[in-house]
Order: C-alpha cells, then sequence, then structure tokens
C-alpha cells in the first residue's frame, strides 16, 4: 500500500478542539484553512523561521483538530504510543537526509575543485561567441544538477560577468539562461531537496522523478531560454564592475596563497583544497569528460535500478542492478569517484577533501529541518483527519489531482516565498486525495513535477533568490521584475503543462 492507513472519511476521528464549536467536516475544513494563514501569517508578518513556524502550526493544528497530547507527543514512559511529530519527522529524513547530504558533499567536490568553470570554458569553446548565451543555458542544466541553485551563481557568476563584458551586450542575455538551467534542475531533479522531499512524503521511486523531471525541464528550460533571449535584446543591463573587481581580487588571492604555500612546502604548488591552501586545479586542470561522468553515474544507475525493476523478473542480476541503482549506493559511488578523480589524484590531501565535505554540510541543517517540519505537518494532517476532509473537498471540486497540486503550490510559494515550504506543504495536503486512488509511480512521479513547477512561480520580492539574482548581477528591481520573475513564471507553467499533458496518456 502506497500510504499507511488513514482514519476513516465517514466521521471525523476526533471531536475535542476547535470541532466542539464547529463539527464534522466543516470543522476539519476550518482548522485546515486556519492552519494554513498562521502558517503563512508566522512567515511572511512574523518573520518567524520556517522550521519553528511549520512546527508551531503543525502542533495548533493537531490540537485544533482534537488529537491528544499522547498522539501528538507520545508519553514519557514507555509505551505503544506512537508520537506523530517522532513519526512524521522520522518517515521523511530517514529517506531524504543522506540523499540531500551526499549530494551536496559531490556538488561541493565539484565546484572547489573547479569543475565548473572547466564546463563552461568548453561550452564556450563549442558554441563559440555567438552562441555564448546558450553555452551559458547549458552550463547551467548540466552543473545544475549537483549543486543548490545559489552555490552554481556564486560559482558561475564570474564567468558570465567576462562573457557579458567582453561581447559588450546586456548581462541579461547570459545571466538569464545560466539561472533558467540552475532553477530548472534545482526544481525538477534530485538530489536537490525539493523533488527529493516531495518523493519521500509520496513514496515515489527516485528514478521515475528524475526521468519526469527530465521529460517536463527540457521543455520548461527551452522556453525559458527563448524568454531570457528575448528580454535579454531588450533590456540593457550593463556588467556590475564592482563583482568583477571582486572576483578578479578573489583569484589573485587564490593564485598568490598558492605560490605562497608552493614556496613553503617546495612542491611547485600542488597544495590541497580547503584549509591548506586553495585547489590544485591550476596544477592539475580538471577534465570535462570527468565532470560529466561524475554527474551522470548516479543519474545512469538509477534509472537502469528503476527499469530493471519493471522490464525484468526477480533474478540475481536484477538485484545487483537494484543495488547499485539505490540513490544512497549511486550517491556514493559518484562521492568516492569525485574524491578521487578530482581530489586525490590531482594532488588534494585527505584532510583537504574531509574539510571541504564538511563545509559544504554547514548550510543542509535549516534545509533538513524544513524538509522534516513539513512531514510533521504532512503527519498530523493525516492523523487528525484534516487530510482526508481535504481530500474529500478537493475530490468534489471536480479538478483533477495534478491542477490541484500546482494550484495549491503555486499560491503557496506567491504567498511565503520558499519553493521549499511551498513543496512540503503541498505534498502533505494532497497525498490523501492520491492515496484511494490506483495510480502508477510514473503518474505520481507527474504530480510532483506539478508541485515543484508551483514553487518557482513568480518569484518576487518576498523570495531570497529574487535578492541574489538582482544584487549579484546589478539588475534593478523593476528590470528582475521583468526578467527574473517572468523567467520563473515562464518555467512554472510550462513544467506543469508538460506534466499535464503526460498525466492524461500515463
Amino acid at each position: 500500500m502506497l500510504f499507511a492507513a488513514a482514519p476513516a472519511a465517514e466521521t471525523p476521528p476526533h471531536t475535542g478542539g476547535l470541532l466542539l464549536l464547529i463539527d464534522g467536516t466543516t470543522g476539519l475544513l476550518t482548522v485546515a484553512a486556519l492552519g494554513i494563514a498562521l502558517l503563512l501569517f508566522l512567515i511572511i508578518k512574523v518573520r518567524l523561521q520556517p522550521f519553528v513556524a511549520l512546527l508551531a502550526v503543525s502542533i495548533a493544528v493537531g490540537l485544533a483538530a482534537g488529537l491528544s497530547v499522547t498522539e501528538l507527543f507520545g508519553t514519557v514512559q514507555k509505551s505503544d504510543a506512537v508520537s506523530l511529530i517522532e513519526s512524521g519527522m522520522g518517515g521523511i529524513l530517514g529517506h531524504i537526509a543522506i540523499i540531500i547530504g551526499l549530494g551536496t558533499m559531490l556538488g561541493a567536490i565539484l565546484e572547489v575543485s573547479g569543475g565548473a568553470e572547466a564546463l563552461s570554458a568548453r561550452l564556450l569553446t563549442l558554441f563559440g561567441e555567438r552562441r555564448a548565451p546558450l553555452a551559458m543555458g547549458v552550463t547551467g542544466v548540466i552543473f545544475g544538477i549537483p549543486v543548490f541553485f545559489d552555490v552554481g551563481i556564486f560559482v558561475l557568476a564570474p564567468i558570465v560577468y567576462a562573457a557579458a563584458k567582453r561581447s559588450g551586450k546586456s548581462i541579461l542575455l547570459y545571466c538569464m539562461p545560466l539561472l533558467a538551467g540552475l532553477s530548472m534542475t534545482h526544481a525538477f531533479l534530485p538530489p536537490h531537496p525539493g523533488p527529493v522531499a516531495a518523493a519521500g512524503l509520496l513514496e515515489v521511486d527516485l528514478g521515475w522523478v528524475i526521468l519526469m523531471g527530465v521529460v517536463c525541464g527540457i521543455p520548461a528550460v527551452l522556453a525559458a531560454w527563448a524568454y531570457a533571449a528575448w528580454i535579454g535584446h531588450r533590456v540593457f543591463v550593463p556588467v556590475p564592475q564592482d563583482m568583477v573587481e571582486a572576483a578578479e581580487e578573489a583569484k589573485a588571492a587564490v593564485a598568490a596563497d598558492q605560490r605562497a604555500h608552493a614556496g613553503s612546502t617546495g612542491k611547485g604548488g600542488s597544495a590541497g583544497a580547503g584549509g591548506e591552501g586553495g585547489s590544485g586545479a591550476a596544477e592539475a586542470p580538471v577534465s570535462v569528460g570527468t565532470v560529466l561522468a561524475i554527474i551522470g553515474t548516479p543519474l545512469l544507475l538509477i534509472l537502469c535500478a528503476t527499469f530493471s525493476s519493471i522490464a525484468f523478473d526477480p533474478s540475481t542480476g536484477r538485484s545487483v542492478v537494484e543495488f547499485f541503482g539505490h540513490p544512497f549506493v549511486a550517491l556514493t559511488i559518484a562521492l568516492l569517484l569525485a574524491y578521487y578523480l578530482l581530489g586525490l589524484r590531482r594532488g588534494w590531501s585527505r584532510k583537504s577533501l574531509e574539510t571541504v565535505s564538511t563545509a559544504s554540510l554547514k548550510p543542509v541543517g535549516n534545509i533538513l529541518l524544513v524538509v522534516g517540519a513539513g512531514g510533521v505537518f504532512g503527519a498530523v494532517l493525516k492523523g487528525s483527519g484534516v487530510a482526508q476532509a481535504l481530500a474529500d473537498a478537493f475530490d468534489s471540486a471536480g479538478l483533477p489531482v495534478i491542477v490541484l497540486a500546482w494550484l495549491i503550490s503555486v499560491v503557496l510559494r506567491v504567498a511565503q516565498g520558499s519553493a521549499t515550504v511551498a513543496i512540503v506543504t503541498t505534498a502533505g495536503i494532497v497525498s490523501p486525495l492520491l492515496a484511494d486512488g490506483d495510480y502508477s509511480q510514473a503518474h505520481l512521479a507527474l504530480v510532483i513535477m506539478a508541485i515543484s513547477a508551483g514553487s518557482i512561480f513568480a518569484s518576487h520580492v518576498n523570495d531570497g533568490g529574487f535578492w541574489m539574482v538582482a544584487k549579484y548581477f546589478g539588475i534593478s528591481e523593476r528590470d528582475t521584475l521583468k526578467s527574473w520573475t517572468v523567467l520563473e513564471t515562464v518555467l512554472s507553467v510550462v513544467g506543469f503543462v508538460m506534466a499535464g499533458l503526460l498525466s492524461l496518456v500515463i
């Protein structure tokens, strides 16, 4: 069975809390509406950290729906009572924490080793000066698979500055295709937190998520590139000179540090990365083939495992393929390959690898806590009967689940700005709508695509990504709304349309 057993839909399983005043399905729907309103208020107006807001709202919804303290928190003494908060947090993090952790470390090694710079330089050479914007877009797609959106901006922005400065054209022509690629992979493809969290909440195999992410994401990013070319020729934004100078100063400082370290060790500058004098990229350039192999290995292994479970009967060979294609194993293999091919073989020390890996995990804590709190919210919605009441209400509306999933995600995204919050909240709301249906893994993956597409709709002033794009590329707020906000909307709408069309035949 795809989901854990939920309380019966005929009568509300609890009668306390707000249900003392408004009973039945109407009371449960009121609890849901007040809970979502409270969540938005806490995040938008009170500026409460999303993890704390989600946790507080989960407790409030549970109590309002009549859940007992024991059901919410368990008991102090050892007993058979199951805490919804603990099971909700542990259930989702047990699935995604390892994937996000391994993916983050893999992205950090690719970043520090110079893999992104090598990849973009090769693509610029292949595409030529006239097609440099397309090269930027392809770089964003490929390098966006293993690294977070903001890390991709930080690493690749100097290359955008250089291309725009050399051509004398608007920086929008070069940064928008790059941002489209980074945003698409961040929204649609594992190991990024959004699709991984949704897959965990809806219990969908990551292989199907990868496949549908590619099928829905590629048309979306092509449409976004078309808009980027259109807006890039109509709005001129000069290269931010202060950012160019800062990037050049940073490179000069790293080079000086490498030379100083090389002189002190007498090893010709083959210092390790991280806290030991920077990367050895200058001494041993990164091979583009190596970068592509490392990025492609986990995706290929996971997809092979997914299709082997469909195409072949149970056998030893199938078990071997499924073992190596499990996301935990596939990402571990890719990380070990990166350690050797981009690290040890190029002169990094083991301490350097540890330093880079450990540092990369520091920003992950907030993401994991928010996703875990989203799991708690979903567990409380199910355990209290609120989720089933929502399912019944949405079902009576007559809209397909995939449309509802996108609309709910869009509303949450536009209202509070965080894509992760939009995804985990929407997944918790729509999961009971899917529980009673005979949906295939492929169809459920398309629902995840709709949720993920909605989570990037219309990035505006309440989204940290909006300000990152504006300030990093020197774009005014008005021009950022005309370029970046519309670009995200194009990605969202086209991605959703692809998912909706495919859902008609899958």
